[in-house]
């Protein structure tokens, strides 16, 4: 299996297969890239381990990978302080249980990719990116199910 970490602070993104390192490249961030994602909008990077839930081999940037946030976790942070209705999270949990998508219509934001169009700044709305040629690279060696840490 693929394991993929996420260094926010050092704009790292490192995948290992096998406890091998496979590749080690720059990304960008969301356009305000300290602390964790907390609402749809607030243009953070969620932290955090989460799953590959989605591969979309077209889209705005090329390919991309979706990313399983929120998780559980957060949906049931966000329960507890009203973000989010706790009637919800057995869709959280279903999702995390299967390994599949999360919700992504809720007030927390959704729709967290791995995708292209360049890592010099932090541009985008939360979603990690890279350059083409390190994108195409990470999804060709990435399952649906892989592990993704994102840490400050």
């Amino acid at each position: 299996m693929t394991r993929i970490l996420i260094e926010k602070s050092k704009r790292l993104l490192t995948v290992w297969q096998d406890g091998k390192t496979v590749l080690r490249c720059p990304a960008a961030l969301g356009a305000q890239p300290t602390g964790h994602k907390r609402l749809e909008g607030d243009g953070k990077t969620p932290e955090g381990v989460y799953y590959i839930c989605l591969k979309r081999e077209t889209g705005k940037y090329g390919c991309a990978l979706g990313i399983s946030y929120p998780s559980l976790r957060d949906a049931r942070r966000a329960a507890e302080d009203g973000r989010l209705d706790g009637a919800l999270l057995p869709l959280f949990a279903e999702a995390e249980r299967e390994r599949k998508r999360p919700p992504w219509g809720t007030p927390l934001g959704g729709e967290i990719y791995i995708h292209g169009g360049g890592a010099q700044s932090d541009w985008t709305a939360g979603c990690v990116a890279l350059e083409q040629k390190n994108m195409a690279e990470l999804f060709a060696l990435c399952h649906e199910g892989d592990t993704v840490e994102i840490i400050p």
